[in-house]
Order: C-alpha cells, then sequence, then structure tokens
C-alpha cells in the first residue's frame, strides 16, 4: 500500500517537474487557454455546448504525462471513430436540417441571394492564405471559416489538413459567437442613418407542405448536379429537412436535433480540444488562422452589407440594408443582430422574418459553396 502511495507521488512529482520546466511550458499555457474557454462558456454563455467540451478535451491532452491521444487512448478512439472518418460533422448536418425552417424563405425568395454574397469571405480569405505561404488545401480550409459555419470547417479541415483542426474549429466557433460584437461596428461605418431606419413590412401568407417537402430534393437534386462532390454535406441536411416537413418520422426529427445531435456535439468538442496539445497547437500559424478567420468574417458582413444597399436601391428604398448582414450561416444569430441592430434606430421596426430568410439563404450558401470548392479542387486534381 505505502509503496502504490509513493509511486503516485513520484509520479505526481514528476508531471509537476515536467509542466513548469520549459519542455512543459507549452502545456501550461494550454491548460490556462482551457480556462479561458470554460470562462466564456459558464460566464458569458459564449457558445457553451461547444466550447466546454473543447476545453474539457484541451485540458485532458495537456496534463503532464496524459496519454488520451495515444493508441487505444479515450480520445484517440473518439477522433478515429468520427473525426477522420467525417461521421461528427455530417450528423450534425442532420440535426441542423431537422431545426431550420424554411417558409420565411418562400415568403421572401428574392432575399435568398443575400446568403451568396455571405460567402465572398471564403473566396478573399483562401487568396490570402496562399500569399501567406499556406499549402492549397490548408487555404481552403482557412478560407472555409468564412462560411461562418462551424461543421462545414470541420469537415473540410478534418479530411484535408487534420494538423489544422484544432486552431481552424476554434476560430469558427469563437467568431460565430463573437458575430454580436463584430458585426454591429461595421454596419454603422457602412450605413447611414437613414438607409438604417428603413421599415419594412411583413409578408403575410402560408406555404403549402408539399413546397416544403420538395424544396429539400429539389435543392439536392441540384447540388449533385453542380458539384456532386458536395453532396454528403447537402445530403445530410436535406435529409433532416426532410424529415421535418413530411410529418411522418417525428421521433426521428427530434432525435436528430437533440439527443443525436447533442451526443455528436460532444464527443466533437472533446476531438476537437484533444488537438490543441500544446507542442502543436503553439505556432505562428495558429495565431495567422485566427487573424484569417476574423478578416473572413468581416469580409462577409461587407460583401452582404453591400448587396443589400444595392438591393435598397433597386427596391426605391423599401429594403432595409442592415438584413445583408444576415446573409452568413451563423444561424439564427445574424437574423437576431439585424433585429436588434434595426431596432436601436426605429423601436417599431420589425426586420427579424426578412432577416432569417436572408439568413437562411446563408446557412444554404454556405453548404452550396463549401460543395462548389470541393468540385473546384476535384478539377484541378487536388482530391482524388
Amino acid at each position: 500500500m505505502l509503496q502504490h502511495i509513493l509511486s503516485g507521488l513520484g509520479g505526481l512529482l514528476n508531471g509537476s517537474q515536467y509542466l513548469f520546466s520549459m519542455n512543459g511550458l507549452p502545456n501550461l499555457v494550454m491548460l490556462v487557454v482551457a480556462g479561458v474557454l470554460f470562462w466564456l462558456a459558464i460566464k458569458h454563455d459564449v457558445e457553451p455546448l461547444l466550447l466546454l467540451p473543447i476545453g474539457f478535451g484541451c485540458l485532458l491532452v495537456n496534463l503532464p504525462l496524459s496519454e488520451v491521444m495515444m493508441k487505444d487512448g479515450v480520445l484517440r478512439i473518439f477522433y478515429d471513430a468520427g473525426v477522420t472518418t467525417e461521421i461528427y460533422p455530417l450528423l450534425i448536418f442532420v440535426g441542423i436540417g431537422a431545426m431550420t425552417d424554411f417558409r420565411p424563405l418562400f415568403k421572401n425568395p428574392s432575399i435568398f441571394l443575400l446568403g451568396a454574397a455571405g460567402q465572398f469571405g471564403i473566396f478573399i480569405t483562401l487568396a490570402l492564405a496562399l500569399w501567406l505561404g499556406f499549402t492549397q488545401l490548408e487555404s481552403v480550409c482557412i478560407g472555409i471559416i468564412g462560411a461562418c459555419d462551424g461543421p462545414t470547417t470541420i469537415f473540410f479541415t478534418s479530411q484535408y489538413a487534420p494538423h489544422l483542426l484544432g486552431a481552424v474549429s476554434v476560430a469558427a466557433y469563437s467568431y460565430m459567437s463573437l458575430v454580436p460584437v463584430i458585426q454591429p461596428p461595421i454596419i454603422r461605418a457602412m450605413l447611414t442613418k437613414k438607409e438604417r431606419g428603413i421599415r419594412m413590412t411583413t409578408i403575410k401568407g402560408s406555404v403549402s407542405q408539399i413546397t416544403l417537402i420538395l424544396f429539400p430534393i429539389i435543392v439536392l437534386v441540384i447540388t449533385g448536379l453542380i458539384a456532386p462532390k458536395g453532396l454528403p454535406l447537402m445530403g445530410m441536411v436535406c435529409l433532416g429537412n426532410f424529415m421535418r416537413e413530411s410529418k411522418v418520422v417525428e421521433r426521428l426529427t427530434h432525435a436528430s436535433e437533440n439527443e443525436i445531435a447533442n451526443v455528436v456535439t460532444l464527443l466533437l468538442g472533446l476531438c476537437i480540444g484533444a488537438t490543441m496539445e500544446g507542442h502543436i497547437f503553439l505556432k505562428t500559424t495558429t495565431l495567422l488562422i485566427l487573424a484569417l478567420g476574423f478578416l473572413a468574417i468581416v469580409f462577409d458582413t461587407v460583401f452582404g452589407l453591400l448587396l443589400g444597399k444595392f438591393y435598397c436601391l433597386v427596391s426605391g428604398g423599401k429594403i432595409n440594408p442592415i438584413i445583408g448582414a444576415a446573409g452568413l450561416s451563423a444561424y439564427p444569430m445574424c437574423a437576431r443582430v439585424a433585429q436588434t441592430v434595426g431596432q436601436k434606430y426605429d423601436k417599431k421596426n420589425f426586420l427579424l422574418m426578412p432577416a432569417m430568410c436572408a439568413n437562411t439563404g446563408g446557412q444554404i450558401g454556405s453548404v452550396i459553396a463549401a460543395s462548389i470548392v470541393l468540385g473546384v479542387m476535384q478539377g484541378l486534381g487536388m482530391v482524388p
């Protein structure tokens, strides 16, 4: 018994000595990072469903002499089962489809195109990453942060640049949660007080169930014809939405958007955190990825507002350009930001429904943009 106690104390001493040595300094820094993630999730409610397990995975992998990511380690098993195979992000896409209501889109279909402008950040950031010396595949994965869509980012990075998974995932989800902080100053800088105060009328009416049922099937077929490489992404979104609108598999729909999504989010968060080992994560590359991710969200917002101003012009001042900022994939956060900012200038202005339409366009647009990027990569011989 005494021998076991002494052995344990010896291991504790060795671990402590390692952690506070120069070799263990990166791990010590990452333990602090894990604490910051816990603080953001618990104290400030910043994406807690993901940041909490990410922080815990980061804690586990950076403890002295940790073996959780070694062969047969618990996090290595989770990682190989769901991240390497891309199963986790695809299952989350089923949940996203099951949660998404496309009715606002059909009531104001022209605004759907605002979701296209919200994808410009992908391609600009991709070009910047190439200019900074990242490889083609790394640049594509960094550019996808501009989709403002965490599962899409993880899907790409786990497949084509797994060594960047931690940095890219943290950047994607951090900036998604910071949309309410990033977007309002850009809106104020780009739009006049008059533009911000434009009232939009709510379009009333109902959408038939047959339309809602056919929509995911039509979108899937079009995606398959344009970019077949993106069918796994779009297929899972459309499956979730098809189940939702069919109204005949409510148990599956409920499980997809609740139990399955929650379990997969937990495992995915732990696996992302497990890639944040100090010696791997703390590099200049990580800082560059974080900076490029921020620029991607800024570019998305800027181009969305520019298209919103164009819509305002051609509509004779009937469309509030603020809703252009909602054309990102951060659903429904961007729509709520547009509503909040709009009501600061007119308490009776209700932009939520048209902003939800633009936000839905951004949700679909991000997956279509990613599918097109995959198709281009395949055409250039970058992927098989």
